[in-house]
């Protein structure tokens, strides 16, 4: 088993493209670290980077204690799974699972022995003699998992390993592969766009953006504690709702106002969020008093139940619902303030239908504030 270490690590191509910047992490031996973010991000050059499949630029890798910048990928004791499994179609599983033990001259009792030994872990013993195209998706998922752990590496890598699932499957080897982490007692690093996935799976995530690294951290305090708007919008599914809005102090006390009341025409209203006093630091905010500013706020912070409305001081709003996605345990609302698109997760009893006028408490004690200049967190 091994620690992996990425010191000041660029990827940068022909012509001036930088695809990996300043990637710097010490992933713990035995952990599970996930890299998340969208397309074009980085995240799979910078693991083929710990492949070996890529040239770093600059920087250094360390496996264990060895910098292996220049080693072979076959020397470096890693096992890397695909997105498209890459099995031998003309090959049987076994002989699949086996090929890599092949080439390394390992006896053949003992490849027998692991095969078997993999197979079972990953409940495919009974697929040993069949070709990858009598298989389904996932149990060819299944067997090029198998064909990594044969080898016993002291890292695994896995490049987006269930895109090509469906939802119910794909939930189901989410749930295998961190058992099969547990399992094995060996360090994992998993690319991937799916933020569901990394959430559940990850001992720590790390954010990219760009090529560069946004944040890294545990699932919850990612959730809970973004650094920044992009971190607070790509962590969480429905993603978090941004209201441009401004700062200002009533009776001594910050508050949020947003909205677009016309004076004129009295159409239009002006809304009020109170920022309560254990999230409000004056060191913070008093620089921003009458700035403009972005106000966070995830969709089960905001509540159609008459019982928070009716407690609610500030933050109560009108909107007119657009959309209802009824989910079974929950329910979204997709409604629509003042021109500010909103997403609510409301109860399954909620009783909100499209082109329903209807009022919402936002929960000031879960509000997010960004800088609109910069984007990065102020208060959480």
């Amino acid at each position: 088993m091994a620690s992996v270490s990425l010191r000041e690590i660029y990827k940068k191509y022909p012509g001036g493209v930088i695809a990996v910047s300043d990637f710097n992490i010490e992933i713990k031996d035995k952990e599970f670290i996930i890299l998340v973010g969208p397309s074009g991000c980085g995240k799979s050059t910078t693991l083929r980077m710990i492949a070996g499949l890529e040239e770093i630029s600059e920087g250094e890798l360390y496996i264990g204690d060895r910098l292996v910048n220049d080693i072979a990928p076959k020397d470096r004791d890693i096992a890397m799974v695909f997105q498209n499994y890459a099995l031998y179609p003309h090959m049987t599983v076994f002989e699949n699972m086996a090929f890599g033990l092949k080439l390394r001259k390992v006896p053949k009792d003992e490849i027998a022995r692991k095969v078997e030994e993999a197979a079972r872990i990953l409940d495919i013993s009974h697929l040993l003699d069949r070709k990858p195209k009598a298989l389904s998706g996932g149990q060819r998922q299944r067997v090029a998992l198998g064909r990594a752990i044969v080898r016993e590496p002291q890292v695994f890598l896995l490049d987006e390993p269930l895109s090509n699932l469906d939802a119910k499957l794909r939930a189901q080897m989410r749930t295998e592969i961190s058992k099969l982490h547990k399992k094995l007692g060996t360090t994992f690093i998993y690319v991937t766009h799916d933020q569901t996935e990394a959430m559940t799976m990850g001992d720590r995530i790390v954010v990219m953006k760009d090529g560069y690294i946004q944040q890294i951290d545990s699932p919850t305090n990612l959730y809970q504690n973004p650094v920044n708007q992009f971190v607070a919008g790509f962590i969480g599914s429905p993603q978090m709702n941004f209201i441009d809005s401004k700062l200002v102090k009533i009776d001594g006390k910050y508050t949020v106002e947003f909205g677009s009341e016309d004076t004129k025409t009295t159409r239009g209203k002006k809304y009020y969020v109170e920022i309560p006093e254990s999230k409000a630091d004056p060191e913070v905010l008093e620089p921003l008093v009458n700035q403009e500013i972005v106000m966070g706020v995830r969709p089960e912070c905001l509540h159609d139940e008459e019982m928070f409305i009716a407690n609610a001081k500030t933050g109560v709003i009108d909107a007119t619902v657009e959309v209802t996605e009824m989910m079974g345990a929950e329910t979204y609302l997709y409604i629509n303030c003042e021109g500010i698109p909103l997403t609510a997760r409301v109860s399954p009893r909620s009783t909100a239908r499209p082109q329903d006028e209807i009022q919402i408490a936002i929960d000031p004690n879960r509000i997010h504030i960004f800088d609109k200049e910069t984007e990065k967190s102020l208060i959480n």
